[in-house]
């Protein structure tokens, strides 16, 4: 489904508006807080911009009931947000999807409770890397193929796995289109990328086995080994002058004394973050 100058510029708005989102989350994030006072934070912004949640209501083994799905830990994805309380040195995992005008954004990220371990660490700047590397093949002429390869070999150079049940996705009037782009495939293969496509890429990245399992909520999907899990996610439209990150924030801001620098990096939606994680220099 390939989306017009005007439909971009709506899921531009539509990105930004979840940025802010997941902004205001994360800087809920700390020893203490709940989950629940997590996804709140992403409401009020969606109220605050009049604007629609992707995820609330959205059909499953029951309507999901949050706007966010946040998970913790060994927890990949689709983690209900509720009452418990984070501790220090966990690592959490927000996602949120965001509609204006019938279009959606839909992006994610991964932060630290206090100081985490250092696999931890490792653990976020892998995906975060894989992200970016994925991103900088969304280009005409590019397959998915392409893009999926460079997000498994990042993660699994990095010592990693990448999930196998669980991918990217088209995302524009509806939150799951085609094409789907998993985190792992062959360069040369799948869809060739035109001007207008516009793909979430999420990779959800395992620190031990590949396998998940559902949680007795039906919703959380959480590691079969109990290893801890990461997830980033932009929504990313392929345009004639390269890769357009539709769920970055515009520039100047600055999350100084919040969190390390590669979170500047993901909410400016630029690559230098992953070369800044490769180098060691994140904080």
């Amino acid at each position: 489904m390939l989306k017009s100058q005007r439909e971009l510029e709506i899921m531009r708005r539509a990105g930004q508006i979840n940025a802010l989102a997941l902004l205001a989350a994360a800087s809920v994030v700390a020893p203490g807080a709940t989950t629940a006072e997590v996804d709140a934070a992403a409401a009020d912004v969606l109220r605050q911009h009049a604007a629609e949640a992707a995820f609330l209501g959205y059909p499953g083994a029951y309507p999901y009931p949050a706007v966010t799905t946040i998970s913790v830990n060994d927890e990949l994805v689709h983690g209900i947000p509720s009452d418990r309380r984070l501790r220090e040195g966990d690592i959490v995992s927000i996602d949120c999807g965001t509609v204006v005008e019938g279009f959606v954004g839909d992006s994610a990220l991964t932060v630290p409770v206090g100081e985490v371990s250092d696999e931890a660490e490792r653990l976020m700047d892998a995906t975060l890397t894989a992200l970016f590397a994925g991103i900088e093949l969304m280009r005409p002429g590019q397959r998915t193929g392409d893009v999926s390869a460079a997000i498994q070999q990042t993660v699994e150079a990095a010592g990693f796995n990448v999930v196998r049940e669980y991918t990217g996705h088209g995302v524009g009037r509806n939150m799951h289109e085609d094409p789907q782009v998993p985190n792992y495939g062959q360069p040369g293969t799948g869809l060739q990328l035109r001007s207008g496509v516009t793909v979430a890429l999420e990779p959800m990245v395992l620190a031990g086995a590949a396998e998940t399992k559902v949680l007795k909520d039906q919703w959380t999907v959480a590691s079969l080994d109990g290893r801890l899990t990461a997830h980033f996610e932009h929504t990313v439209a392929v345009t004639d002058e390269g890769p357009r990150v539709l769920t970055a924030l515009d520039e100047p801001f600055t999350l100084d004394g919040l969190m390390p620098v590669r979170y500047n990096q993901y909410f400016a939606g630029r690559r230098e973050s992953a070369i800044s994680s490769m180098q060691g220099d994140t904080r």
